[in-house]
């Protein structure tokens, strides 16, 4: 197994041995190498890799990762793995070994991504997806364990305060915004339904059924690699129906009927998320509301229906959460307020036979 010159191109080439995971022993050879050291580097990392071997660098064992992943999770989520692997990771730890990275190293990055004053809900993120690829190791490669784990989690999984408008807020905001009528209605919809931006952008005109006022959540649209993609939403339990209110079946049915002869298939609001995103700020500068993002308006409504008094499940089932769990963690801190009604409804039911 050692480097020679390859007569045809003048460069190096190198014939190997190796076992494949089923342990059968093959031959292969590898070709194109500048020099013999390239070539000797190349067929040791090769080695490393068949054989698990945690002597490997890290930046080695994260494409074994992301090789076993792709097949396993949507490409939005790739692409956002592969970011903050290649911008906030690998420039770390990436010409590390694998069984030489210590939980000290761990606290000593950590502190760095702290310093840069990141949030600390993107910082939890940033911990989330290194202590994936130690659990990773540990799980299927025979790595002892997980360094993240004793070193200890960065950041908050929620943020300290979430965002959102009552609906006296959102009605002066949508006022300063009617004057382009897709923007607005735009609005309304993630309003009164509570769902994804990516949901909304995805909806086709049938998706819409105005006599049993329904619209049906099917699918999410993603621009990824600057390519517009339509995906099946975020989870099995997002493919959902929503009743919307009798006001909005008139709003879009008044849309719908000065469209020029639209297509079923046509988008129900043909515009982007950024041009929704300007039109979001250019509202909320001309109101005067607080600042929030567009998704806040599914928080927004999320709250109004914990104010009207729905229970967990049925907001669960409204929002598409694949958990009621993922609700409650979520929307916990807006129930305390219902406590005290909660006291006074017993202390009557309790004071009527006193």
């Amino acid at each position: 197994m050692r480097p020679e010159k390859d007569k045809k191109t003048g460069k190096w080439l190198i014939q190997y041995r190796y076992r494949d995971w089923t342990g059968k022993l093959r031959k292969s050879m590898k070709r194109g190498f500048n020099t013999r050291r390239e070539a000797e580097e190349w067929l040791r990392n090769f080695l490393l890799k068949q054989q698990s071997d945690f002597d490997m660098r890290f930046k080695d064992f994260v494409d074994l990762y992301f090789k076993d992943m792709e097949a396993r999770l949507r490409e939005h989520t790739m692409i956002n793995k592969h970011y903050i692997m290649d911008d906030k990771v690998l420039p770390y730890f990436g010409e590390k070994k694998m069984n030489e990275i210590t939980p000290a190293d761990i606290r000593k990055w950590q502190t760095e991504l702290i310093n840069k004053g990141y949030s600390k809900t993107y910082l939890k993120t940033i911990n989330n997806q290194l202590s994936a690829i130690f659990n990773f190791a540990v799980r299927y490669y025979g790595l002892k364990n997980n360094p993240c784990r004793t070193a200890g989690s960065m950041g908050k999984s929620k943020a300290d305060e979430m965002s959102f408008w009552t609906k006296e807020e959102f009605n002066v905001f949508a006022d300063c915004v009617i004057d382009k009528r897709e923007s607005w209605l735009a609005f309304q919809i993630l309003f009164w339904t509570g769902m994804r931006i990516g949901e909304l952008l995805a909806l086709e005109i049938n998706d819409v059924n105005l006599q049993a006022r329904v619209i049906s959540v099917t699918k999410s649209y993603q621009c990824l690699r600057g390519k517009d993609i339509i995906t099946p939403p975020k989870t099995p339990k997002s493919i959902r129906d929503i009743t919307i209110p009798e006001f909005l079946t008139e709003d879009i049915r008044d849309y719908l009927e000065d469209r020029y002869e639209p297509e079923p298939d046509e988008p129900l609001i043909p515009v982007t998320k950024t041009f929704l995103e300007k039109e979001l700020q250019r509202g909320i500068k001309a109101s005067g509301v607080k600042k929030i993002r567009i998704h806040d308006l599914r928080h927004s409504h999320a709250s109004l229906l914990i104010e009207l008094g729905f229970s967990p499940k049925e907001i669960a089932d409204r929002l598409g959460h694949e958990k009621i769990e993922t609700t409650l963690n979520t929307y916990s801190h807006l129930y305390p307020n219902k406590q005290a009604k909660i006291a006074e409804r017993l202390d009557r039911f309790g004071r009527e036979d006193i």
